[in-house]
């Protein structure tokens, strides 16, 4: 069955193999965001054939492998590639290799490694955009293609509940867009309202303790509209005794935003929905600083935040910057769309 596999896998990706030599030998213009997605996207399929592990799931681990080595470079530092999946030489190669730089198969299955030949070239390269794919679908896959088999598969492989959270999480958004083109992005606010903000990141907090502002404010109305400002899906939805109301949503980016100060949830938003940029999922209004239904102990306003997952905790950022660009962001094409209609 093995030997199958690589058979198969080799008519797929022998094609391959041209384009990378050429691009080898002489420069070649930087892909596109497009471009990379599209490469990404036929990488994807091609692994599912061959592993029977969908698409979408391959996306989510390599996606929220990436989001790791944002969250860690030092640790996980690697070539440049079309993949995000990072292995350890030694989980690769075999904790007991004598050679943590092995790439022949057939050493590295002796010394328990995990590294295979996903292209039939006979070798195992940890660098090697097929090889580390096929790898990590084959982990995925270990215990079975269903997606409670490939959730028991993949807690075996990070011992993490969080890391296996997060997949399932990127999977279900991909599968539902049938994309990987997300990245787009929109201010929590309608542009044209009545609102103001600044950066107050970092500024001192007491009420409930000494604490930092964990977030920006954005002062408006009372029950305009707030909308989500990503591709994602609701993980939390409330009350929360410091931010009253609030949503969080996660992102494909392992970006958790957090909306407090919510006057009302938007009907059908509920945990486990899946929201698009512009999306409305509440309004801002005044709750937080007490028991469930608290209102009024400050002006209105939506309290807006960024988290980063590490793997094993999560910390804030500065949202300030990321605002102020979507709403330049979302101003510019609305101008554009405005200049194309007759």
């Amino acid at each position: 069955m093995l030997c199958l596999k690589v058979t198969l896998t080799l008519s797929f990706f022998a094609s391959l193999a041209p384009a990378d030599a050429l691009a080898q030998e002489k420069p070649v213009t930087p892909p596109s965001a497009q471009d990379t997605y599209r490469e990404r996207k036929a990488l994807y399929d091609q692994i599912s054939v061959v592993s029977g592990v969908p698409w979408y799931y391959l996306a989510a681990i390599d996606q929220y492998e990436r989001t790791m080595t944002k969250a860690h470079p030092k640790d996980r530092a690697h070539e440049e590639r079309l993949t995000g999946i990072f292995f350890e030489s030694s989980r690769w190669a075999g904790i007991l290799n004598p050679d943590q730089q092995d790439k022949n198969p057939m050493s590295i299955a002796l010394f328990g490694g995990i590294g295979l030949d996903g292209t039939g070239d006979q070798k195992a390269d940890p660098e090697n955009n097929v090889d580390v794919l096929y790898t990590m679908s084959r982990i995925a896959s270990k215990y079975g293609i269903s997606a409670d088999d490939i959730g028991i598969s993949l807690w075996h492989y990070y011992q993490n509940t969080r890391a296996v959270q997060r997949i399932q999480q990127f999977a279900r958004i991909y599968k539902h867009f049938d994309t990987l083109e997300l990245s787009e992005h929109a201010f929590p606010l309608p542009l044209g309202t009545v609102y103001s903000y600044r950066s107050t990141w970092g500024t001192s907090r007491s009420w409930g303790g000494r604490r930092i502002h964990e977030g920006t404010d954005l002062f408006a109305h009372h029950g305009l509209t707030v909308r989500s400002t990503c591709y994602g899906i609701i993980e939390i939805k409330g009350w929360n005794p410091f931010g009253g109301w609030r949503v969080g949503i996660r992102d494909l980016d392992n970006h958790y935003h957090y909306y407090a100060h919510l006057s009302g949830f938007e009907k059908g938003i509920h945990v486990g929905s899946i929201v698009t940029p512009g999306q409305t999922i509440g309004w801002v209004g005044s709750s937080g600083y007490g028991k469930p239904g608290t209102q009024g102990k400050f002006p209105p306003h939506l309290h807006y935040g960024i988290y980063r997952d590490t793997g094993l905790t999560e910390w804030s950022f500065d949202p300030y910057p990321s605002l102020h660009r979507w709403e330049n962001e979302e101003r510019k094409s609305k101008q554009a769309k405005k200049k194309i209609s007759p």
